[in-house]
């Protein structure tokens, strides 16, 4: 990762928060904020291991710091996992994610979230998220299925085949109720205006979710 993809992610994620990315908002969230802390420590330390000198310097910084807001906000999210920008987590406390889940562009996590990996069966592996997708507090989704893009799922609901394009889904287990998709809770992703992306890294995990749509059968 380089600096202009590192600015991108930590600018995009504070504009779906705020909607500005002026330095006074991401100073105050960094000083008096919440999860977008964990957030920022998370991009830093992905960002940091991988610079020569950075890699002594600030990196172990920011892992500690990553460490000590997990702890306190109760939020599991390695390092390495593959987020796309615009990341927002809406309440913390209890969201865990896998490390090898890869998630979209623009995707709001409640409190609650887990993604994780199945060990055994037909789904074996871990979530694949699309662009614009919103889980409930309390969400479920474990295992290798693909969540299309701008897929909302309910509060509670545990998630356990793939889900299309614009899908509604609540229950257990999560069931499609209607097609007006996350329109309304996914907010403030026009940030691409105020933001140049890096033209080489964006879309990657879009392009992923297309890749592996498909390959597993309902169960």
């Amino acid at each position: 990762m380089d600096f202009a993809t590192y600015r991108y992610l930590v600018l995009s994620d504070l504009y779906r928060l705020h909607g500005n990315v002026q330095l006074r908002t991401l100073a105050k969230e960094l000083l008096l904020g919440d999860s977008f802390k964990y957030i920022f420590w998370f991009r830093t330390s992905k960002y940091t291991r991988d610079q020569r000198l950075l890699r002594y310097l600030v990196y172990p910084v920011a892992r500690l710091f990553q460490r000590h807001y997990g702890h306190r906000l109760g939020i599991g999210i390695p390092y390495l996992t593959d987020i796309g920008p615009g990341f927002y987590i809406g309440h913390f406390g209890g969201v865990f994610v896998n490390s090898r889940c890869r998630i979209g562009r623009n995707c709001n996590l409640s409190q609650g979230v887990a993604l994780g990996l199945a060990n055994r069966g037909s789904r074996r592996g871990v979530p694949t998220l699309g662009d614009n997708v919103y889980l409930g507090p309390g969400a479920k989704v474990v295992g290798a299925i693909n969540i299309g893009d701008n897929v909302a799922v309910g509060a509670n609901a545990v998630v356990t085949k793939d889900l299309p394009e614009n899908a509604v889904a609540v229950g257990i287990p999560a069931k499609v109720i209607s097609f007006e998709g996350s329109h309304g809770y996914v907010a403030r992703t026009d940030y691409d205006s105020l933001i140049a992306p890096p033209p080489s890294k964006t879309g990657r995990a879009k392009t992923d979710l297309a890749a592996r749509r498909g390959t597993h059968a309902d169960p």
